[in-house]
């Protein structure tokens, strides 16, 4: 998926964001605001992973679940 279908479908998208990712509060929504990399940004810091695994989980959740 690329970064146009985040940010245009943002506010569809913040449900299933939410529940695959808990942790996500809702000031980091706020902050997020659709924008791809700051998404993958506050993955990395929400779940002490790194970067490369929080480019990965999103890859692999958008293959699944954007249509």
């Amino acid at each position: 998926m690329n970064r146009q279908i985040i940010e245009g479908n943002w506010k569809q998208l913040k449900g299933r964001i939410k529940e695959r990712w808990g942790k996500l509060t809702d000031d980091d929504f706020d902050v997020i605001e659709g924008r791809r990399d700051v998404l993958i940004g506050t993955l990395q810091k929400r779940y002490g992973i790194t970067l490369d695994e929080a480019e990965k989980q999103l890859r692999d959740w958008e293959s699944t679940s954007i249509h």
